[in-house]
């Protein structure tokens, strides 16, 4: 794939950061639209407001990078829009803010993208839209492995602003028949977070049910961006972005028949396939999972 120019936004955040990374590594160029500046000097940020229309239409379609003079011609959309920039949960605003927030970002974002040409928009949405991560008590999924068409029937303000966006992202690849690709991502461990993580993981796996002992490596998380560059012509599609394998010594069907034991089985998994499962991504896009959790984590 040759090199693209990608614009990103919330490339300063935890999973911004490695996948912003990731796609530098591949020879990409990428402007980084941010309320705060990125860690990596490779990358300018520019700083914008994401829910001011006017401040998305000027970023996205801005220069990449300071020179004297500016050398970019203004006329080039880039060729690819990848929106991470969110409230990250519930509960570090209000609720109306994180939906305020998360919706008009998104729409701003998306419009904006098309209006100007661009033919490529990936979104990050999360896996909390199947309902079960922020729900009020203890709810089940309706079936296991957890894929795109299990039904998405969220409460918490947070997954119900996702689902909306993914919405947003549809109505949009129809209307411009551009290619959006939403990657439903899981819980977010960085390459310094394993040992943190999987200790909960390990030892109480019961109180992990709604990460559907599934997992993200912000670095394999950069993969599938750099994936979803790179294939064309797929028009509306959504991914579970999460990696190969249950976060857990049991095998899959082990570890659901002791705490699931009422979940239905709609097919047979592999045996350690995670709950949420990523077969869709893995066959669409060829991702292939570089960081297994079992090499950071030290033995129990």
């Amino acid at each position: 794939m040759s090199a693209k120019r990608i614009v990103f936004t919330g490339g300063s955040g935890k999973a911004g950061q490695h996948a912003v990374s990731y796609l530098l590594d591949k020879g990409h160029e990428v402007l980084n639209l941010d309320l705060s500046p990125s860690l990596n000097p490779a990358v300018h940020t520019l700083k914008v407001d994401l829910t001011q229309s006017g401040q998305v239409f000027n970023g996205i379609s801005s220069h990449f990078r300071l020179t004297q003079p500016f050398r970019e011609p203004l006329d080039q959309p880039p060729d690819a829009v990848i929106h991470f920039a969110a409230i990250a949960r519930n509960m570090i605003v209000s609720d109306d803010e994180t939906f305020r927030v998360n919706t008009l970002a998104a729409y701003n974002v998306i419009e904006a993208a098309c209006k100007l040409g661009v033919k490529k928009i990936v979104i990050a949405s999360s896996v909390t839209v199947y309902g079960v991560t922020f729900a009020e008590g203890d709810v089940d999924y309706p079936s296991f492995p957890v894929d795109e068409s299990v039904d998405t029937n969220p409460m918490d303000t947070y997954a119900l602003s996702k689902l909306c966006c993914e919405t947003v992202a549809r109505g949009f690849a129809r209307k411009y028949g551009v290619d959006i690709y939403v990657l439903r991502i899981g819980a977010v461990i960085a390459p310094d977070e394993y040992d943190e993580a999987f200790a909960g993981y390990l030892n109480n796996p019961e109180d992990w049910k709604g990460h559907g002992w599934s997992y993200t490596d912000a670095r394999d998380l950069g993969q599938m961006c750099n994936l979803c560059v790179a294939k064309d012509g797929l028009g509306f599609q959504i991914f579970n972005a999460t990696n190969d394998e249950v976060t857990h010594h049991l095998s899959t069907k082990e570890l659901l028949e002791k705490l699931c034991k009422s979940t239905p089985i709609t097919r047979e998994m592999g045996t350690r396939e995670a709950p949420l499962t990523n077969r869709k991504i893995k066959e669409l896009l060829g991702f292939q999972e570089e960081h297994r959790w079992q090499r950071y984590v030290s033995s129990p």
